[in-house]
């Protein structure tokens, strides 16, 4: 009986060793041909050491880097230019550098006497009050979607998909008659930030893009800080939102590039001109304005949303998402 026992044991011990000793060959050819279609592509590793083929390949590469720097800073270089350009200038020679050179004053006059450090400065709270409001209701409701997780949240979640198939014209008269008749406040939000505030904060797009980001988090983490006792707010500030730091960047760039160039919504909701944006105001001093003062004008205005991509790129999306939750 126990040799018959000893027998089996290291049958099986046998049979295991040659099912791993057969299955490492096969482990060999899967991971040979993994390679091999990551190396497939429209020209091959023989193909790209050709002379002929790699002076046209970087031929290529120099031709679409040219192309997209002319056509993405084409139009901000040339406003740069125009923007400390005499008119005459811009007019008669529209792509020369400075000619009759260069006219300082059209800043000036442009911050100074067309208002442009009033509207500049509306814009500033208008996008910092929209930021603010926009991510608050993102994080949050992304967060109680996506982690707390309620037994109504695939309806929630539909819900906010649902606002997103309907056209923004069709709401603004609601929406107006809203802000002109909140339903418990009783006072008008007109000529108010908060009328435009309150509406950018209930955005579908931000909070289903935050949700999807939320559900790629790794909830190990979550369980160990409950584990330690600490409750859902907790774990929202000191777990979720230092983890969240790639999708915060985004969806910030998002919320004050749409509040610096939104101009139908403010025209609506802030009839009175000492408490327009840059957006509104612009097209309303166009007509009485010289060409050079209004392409400074111009200039001016395109600083904010252009230093904001640089620092938001170099400082969000390009940061470690976990670097705040697994710290110390």
């Amino acid at each position: 009986m126990e040799h018959q026992l000893t027998t089996s044991v290291s049958s099986d011990a046998a049979g295991r060793r040659a099912l791993i000793g057969d299955t490492k060959p096969r482990r060999k050819k899967v991971r040979k041909s993994l390679d091999d279609e990551a190396d497939r592509g429209v020209l091959s590793e023989h193909e790209r050491r050709r002379g002929g083929v790699r002076a046209s390949m970087t031929g290529v590469h120099v031709v679409l880097f040219v192309g997209l720097v002319v056509a993405g800073l084409g139009p901000i270089l040339w406003l740069a230019k125009a923007a400390v350009t005499p008119t005459q200038d811009t007019l008669q020679h529209p792509f020369e550098l400075w000619p009759n050179g260069i006219d300082w004053a059209n800043l000036s006059t442009a911050w100074n006497d067309v208002h442009i450090d009033q509207y500049f400065v509306n814009t500033l709270v208008i996008a910092a009050g929209s930021w603010l409001f926009q991510v608050l209701v993102a994080t949050t409701a992304g967060y109680a979607l996506s982690v707390l997780k309620p037994k109504y949240a695939p309806i929630l979640n539909m819900a906010v998909l649902a606002t997103m198939f309907i056209p923004a014209v069709v709401l603004l008269v609601p929406l107006y008659l809203t802000i002109l008749h909140p339903p418990v406040i009783g006072t008008s939000l007109l000529n108010t930030y908060w009328a435009v505030w309150l509406p950018a904060a209930a955005n579908a797009f931000n909070i289903l893009l935050v949700k999807r980001f939320f559900d790629n988090l790794p909830r190990e983490v979550f369980e160990a800080a409950k584990t330690d006792g600490a409750g859902p707010f907790r774990v929202f500030w000191s777990i979720v939102l230092p983890m969240s730091r790639p999708i915060l960047g985004v969806v910030s760039v998002f919320a004050i590039i749409a509040a610096w160039k939104d101009f139908l919504w403010p025209l609506l909701v802030l009839p009175d001109p000492a408490v327009q944006p840059l957006s509104v105001r612009l097209p309303a001093v166009q007509s009485q304005t010289e060409l050079d003062v209004f392409l400074a004008a111009l200039a001016i205005s395109t600083i904010i949303p252009v230093a904001l991509f640089l620092i938001f790129q170099r400082l969000f999306l390009r940061s470690a998402g976990l670097g705040g939750a697994v710290k110390g």
